[in-house]
């Protein structure tokens, strides 16, 4: 069982996106899991993302940050700890573990930018304006880059909710493979799989 759904039947489709989880990580995720009865849905959710990372230019670092100032905003503890292990990667834990607590101290005056303006997107975007706006592109976003980074985030925030709704725990590999500072940092959400 995956999250609150019965397990998925095992399409071709299904059996792709195992393979996939199976030959990068040595296990199938329990996100792949519940995404398992709609493999294509999931498919097209990350070309769309893949899409918007061409657009914004965006390397794993930058992805990282946004994703844990945006997961850790929502109270999303899967994608935090999945996405704060690739940050502590991409730089360290000490700032993985900053981002997730929304202490942006190791990162850049861009990257500062990029980590509030996850939070803002996924806090409450209606309350965001044209200063927000002009601070990303005081902090050297064309309007063309804003929207790629945008709509990775909304996306990011889709998956999340999707998870989240339906109960997906975060692997219990997270627990080795996630710094201890990024498990520390992630107080809130589903705990880690037994």
């Amino acid at each position: 069982m995956s999250g609150f759904l019965q397990p998925a039947e095992e399409t071709p489709e299904a059996r792709r996106l195992f393979d996939e989880d199976l030959a990068e990580l040595g296990y199938v995720m329990n996100v792949t899991k519940l995404w398992a009865h709609q493999p294509d849905t999931m498919t097209g959710l990350f070309g769309l993302l893949r899409q918007c990372v061409e657009a914004g230019g965006l390397d794993l670092r930058t992805r990282g940050i946004l994703v844990t100032a945006c997961a850790s905003a929502l109270g999303d503890s899967y994608c935090s700890l999945a996405w704060g292990g690739k940050l502590a990667e991409a730089a360290d834990a000490r700032t993985a573990s900053g981002v997730l607590r929304g202490d942006d101290d190791g990162l850049t005056p861009e990257e500062r930018a990029l980590a509030d303006w996850a939070r803002k997107v996924a806090r409450d975007p209606n309350a965001i304006g044209q200063a927000d706006v002009r601070a990303l592109r005081e902090a050297g976003f064309d309007d063309g880059r804003i929207f790629a980074i945008t709509v990775f985030v909304a996306l990011r925030i889709a998956f999340s909710t999707v998870n989240d709704a339906l109960g997906a725990r975060p692997d219990a590999a997270l627990r080795t493979t996630a710094p201890q500072s990024v498990r520390d940092a992630v107080t809130f959400g589903r705990p880690i799989e037994d």
